[in-house]
């Protein structure tokens, strides 16, 4: 274990789903390059990954790698973290924030749409995690977090239903349960969980009438953006937060009180 916590310089964070243009995750890899990290991007879109990486490269002036990967296929994280590990410094942090929504009425869900869900938003958490730990451990330090959703704490009510929200739920956890064996390591792992944020994972572009419904009983009365969510995120990955584990952070607008 790193006796004082702290990061080494040359480091890198894998975020996963970070391709979408409009999405937590780009703008959490923008964030952290713009603070030192250099920058793993795995998402299915392999064009995507590497045109994202691309411009924050050339943005940030950072190392930046986009790589495909489908994060619910073990032989594809694989890959895609040999990738990583042959080309950036070693792995310290890594964001797991590829997701899946699923507005589909309990009643009207088959088990391909349940399976669906659960491999890209629980099973790739797990994989990516157990792929990237072993770096960690031999660093004596990292920082792993989850991106959740208040949707596992309210029960959906937002735009997902059942499979989302259990899928979401059981990535909180992971998170705490991860957190008491790996402390010892050095290694924190937290999850935040947002609410409504305008990304293409709640359905496109919001229309200002469906934002204002999304709103309606949050205490801020308006839906967050995903650079508000990277700053959380990017503390969370942070030096300054060495001493946070296990902890879910709501960043919804006053929506759900935890």
């Amino acid at each position: 274990m790193n006796a004082d916590n702290r990061l080494p310089g040359e480091r890198t964070a894998v975020i996963t789903g970070a391709a979408s243009r409009r999405g937590i995750g780009r703008a959490t890899a923008d964030r952290l390059a713009r603070d030192g990290w250099s920058i793993a991007i795995l998402d299915l879109d392999d064009e995507a990954a590497k045109r994202t990486a691309a411009e924050i490269a050339s943005n940030r002036s950072a190392a930046s790698l986009g790589v495909a990967a489908d994060v619910a296929d073990e032989d594809s994280v694989e890959a895609a973290i040999a990738q990583v590990e042959a080309r950036l410094p070693p792995i310290i942090g890594v964001v797991n924030a590829a997701g899946v929504s699923s507005p589909t009425d309990f009643l009207d869900v088959t088990t391909a749409e349940w399976d669906r869900v659960f491999d890209i938003n629980m099973r790739g958490t797990f994989l990516v995690t157990r792929r990237v730990v072993p770096a960690m451990v031999a660093a004596g330090v990292g920082r792993i977090v989850n991106v959740s959703s208040a949707s596992a704490q309210r029960g959906g009510g937002t735009y997902s239903k059942v499979p989302y929200s259990a899928s979401k739920a059981a990535v909180i956890g992971f998170t705490r349960a991860l957190a008491r064996e790996l402390g010892r390591h050095g290694i924190t792992v937290n999850s935040v969980a947002p609410g409504p944020i305008d990304t293409d994972i709640m359905g496109g572009t919001l229309t200002k009438e469906r934002k204002a419904e999304m709103s309606a009983d949050s205490m801020i009365g308006r839906v967050g953006t995903p650079d508000e969510v990277a700053a959380l995120l990017a503390f969370l990955l942070s030096e300054d937060a060495g001493y946070i584990t296990a902890a879910t952070y709501d960043i919804n607008g006053g929506l759900q009180v935890s």
